[in-house]
């Protein structure tokens, strides 16, 4: 892969990153202290709509993607769409139109991850060496639009977050024009015959016949519906607390996750995969606790390392539970196997924790705020649960595939 395209596949990672990561951080806030004024339910609902794009991108890609179109064409064509959707998202004053018009935008991004990987991976010579350098572009933009929130000091007015919108209806307006100069990615299915088994990706359900891997991938749905407090909450939590640029602040999270990423592959040498997931699971019980006691006085270090500890709640459970269910797999169905343990928990297990937390953040409402110690206890005792029950049933045994390959 020569420079150009390894420069090409970084700017697409970082600008598809970009446009989510601007108004996703700080919707929470904007939609609860601006002006449409939703409550906790409501801002978990719109948080879901993540989920739901999650759950619907399988057959977009396996209907679309896989059989008919080049993978830079369609994505030129959902963030041009997507572009004109986030403009009108931007002044919107109900909650219902913006949740409608939500929705639909994230059908549309959802599948725009997958796309960006598999034009990466057709264009790199070696996945192993090349498409993390290239992914980790995905996570500086991320990090650089939460930095812009942060410079900008929008949070200061929650009303003006909706500037967040704009800016990536522009972002994604231009990102849509540049995917279509991207290298060539033509369908890798066109003119064979796909069962409908196969774009629903119900073959990989066979991988649960391994009693471990279904106690993980029970566990894997659990963990996410407390993980959804962090993202739907936390920016209104820090906020509220009195804590400057918090949208800045929080991009520390991707920076340790930028960090444990690279030293994931020592981590997993010394401990295995069961010791692995196991300090994914408990370093949320411990954010959630550092979250309850925290605050912006003397205690401010408690939220710092609470925001710290992402690296470690994603980089030890997730990218360690990516790799563990490639090697349960095998590689016959593989790919679909990826994309159920990403449809469980993106999908049905995070709707689940936004929408409970929507409805918590709404129970322990004191005039306008929040009393966030009981809060955070709640996800804290619920992945403290998570992590005794994976503990007990699932055996440190080495992978082995369930099914024929």
């Amino acid at each position: 892969m020569n420079f150009n395209t390894r420069l090409q596949l970084s700017v697409m990672m970082f600008l598809n990153f970009f446009i989510w990561g601007i108004w996703f951080v700080t919707m929470g806030t904007y939609l609860m202290k601006g002006n449409i004024s939703a409550t906790g339910e409501q801002t978990g609902l719109a948080y879901g709509t993540q989920c739901l794009g999650a759950i619907i991108a399988p057959f977009i890609i396996g209907l679309i993607a896989d059989k008919y179109f080049a993978a830079q064409k369609i994505l030129g064509v959902l963030h041009l769409a997507g572009a004109v959707l986030l403009y009108v998202l931007s002044s919107q004053s109900t909650f219902t139109d913006f949740y409608t018009l939500l929705v639909l935008y994230m059908i549309l991004y959802m599948p725009t991850l997958a796309l960006v990987n598999s034009i990466t991976l057709k264009q790199v010579s070696s996945a192993e060496k090349d498409f993390g350098s290239i992914r980790m572009w995905g996570t500086i933009g991320w990090i650089v639009a939460g930095l812009i929130i942060g410079w900008m000091a929008w949070e200061k007015n929650p009303a003006q977050l909706n500037i967040t919108f704009k800016v990536a209806a522009v972002v994604a307006a231009v990102f849509g024009i540049y995917s279509f100069f991207l290298p060539d990615t033509p369908p890798p299915k066109a003119g064979q015959q796909t069962s409908l088994k196969e774009i629903l990706g119900l073959d990989a359900l066979q991988v649960l016949a391994n009693k471990n891997y279904l106690i993980f991938f029970i566990a894997s749905v659990l963990i996410c519906i407390p993980l959804a407090f962090y993202y739907g909450q936390t920016n209104v939590f820090l906020n509220e607390a009195g804590m400057e640029k918090a949208a800045g602040k929080m991009t520390m999270g991707q920076m340790a996750e930028t960090i444990f990423l690279f030293l994931l592959p020592w981590f997993f040498a010394r401990f295995g995969t069961k010791q692995m997931l196991l300090i994914g699971m408990l370093a949320w019980v411990v954010r959630y606790a550092l979250f309850a006691y925290g605050d912006t006085g003397s205690n401010i270090w408690m939220l710092y390392l609470g925001i710290i500890l992402h690296g470690i709640c994603y980089d030890f459970f997730f990218v360690t539970g990516q790799i563990y269910t490639d090697n349960t797999a095998g590689p016959r169905v593989r790919s679909s196997a990826q994309g159920l343990i990403t449809l469980a928990t993106y999908g049905v297990g995070m709707y689940i924790g936004f929408y409970v937390a929507g409805l918590i953040v709404d129970y322990y409402k004191t005039g306008n705020t929040h009393e966030w110690n009981k809060i955070w206890m709640i996800p804290c005792l619920f992945a403290a649960g998570v992590a005794l029950l994976f503990t007990l049933f699932f055996k440190n045994e080495k992978a082995k595939p369930a099914v024929a390959s």
